[in-house]
């Protein structure tokens, strides 16, 4: 991160308001749609950095008619655009992977059954099936972008090949877990 006073959310916050603005909400929905792949955070962390953002003078604010009252859009200031330029050009670390999955598969040694990991991997086939219809509804979303068409496409790629990694794995698990044979401690 190139500022303190700077977290992965703020760019990412930063990155998702872009060049056209965006209200909090759309920066909720963005993350709750086919975004959740590749960025985690609660929507209340999400609705409070514009907010922070602007004091801090990276992005500025004005009223615009929402569906019900007038809502706050912001758009980047200068600073703004300035320290998201740093920071694209820092290096990209690998992603931290928080897997429940890998930690059940680590601990299915000491299962009475190994079988039971392999049925709850079935979540995560229908998971993956839900998050794939995601990034369909994302490329027909997409066409209302059409500056950010190539780096939309780009990351729904990342996206199907995270997810095409996944099924490959636990096809994998479900084939080697199913020939082994059930802990026992006292035996």
């Amino acid at each position: 991160m190139s500022s303190g006073e700077l977290t992965t959310l703020s760019y990412v916050v930063l990155a998702l308001v872009g060049r056209d603005g965006a209200a909090p909400h759309d920066l909720v929905r963005m993350t709750r749609e086919g975004q959740r792949l590749y960025y985690a955070g609660a929507a209340s962390k999400i609705y409070e950095q514009p907010k922070r953002l602007e004091r801090l003078g990276y992005l500025r604010s004005e009223r615009r008619p929402g569906r019900t009252r007038e809502r706050s859009h912001y758009t980047l200031t200068r600073k703004g655009l300035v320290a998201l330029r740093k920071w694209l050009a820092e290096p990209s670390t690998f992603p931290l992977i928080k897997s429940e999955a890998a930690a059940r598969v680590l601990a299915s040694d000491l299962a009475t059954d190994e079988r039971v990991v392999i049925e709850s991997l079935r979540a995560l086939r229908r998971e993956i099936e839900e998050l794939s219809a995601v990034i369909d509804a994302d490329e027909v979303r997409a066409q209302a972008i059409p500056h950010r068409e190539r780096q939309l496409r780009l990351v729904r790629s990342l996206g199907r090949r995270l997810l095409q990694t996944h099924l490959d794995w636990i096809a994998e698990v479900e084939g080697e877990l199913g020939e082994r044979h059930p802990y026992d401690p006292g035996g």
